[in-house]
């Protein structure tokens, strides 16, 4: 590795985040850009990455236990709807 590795360019600062429900993510994600964070990593619960729709009563119990549910589309739009990238 050289010397002047990672000084090129400018270092984004983010945390993986994301917990509970949209909402509350989206005001947590807003927070920490407010406080100088220049990237977004989402952390999404497991039914959500294994392909189960939060609000499908069969679904397993974790929905928003570690990361936030973002299937449906309105949770998209709850999560990240304020954000250019999703315009």
């Amino acid at each position: 590795m050289s010397e002047s590795a990672g000084r090129a360019k400018p270092w984004v600062m983010r945390t993986y985040s994301g917990h509970s429900t949209a909402r509350d993510s989206n005001r947590l994600y807003r927070t920490n850009l407010a406080r100088g964070q220049t990237g977004l990593s989402i952390a999404f619960d497991l039914p959500t990455q294994t392909g189960y729709d939060p609000d499908d009563l069969g679904r397993p119990a974790r929905v928003g236990k570690v990361g936030v549910p973002g299937r449906p589309p309105r949770h998209m739009e709850q999560l990240l709807g304020w954000h250019p990238v999703s315009r």
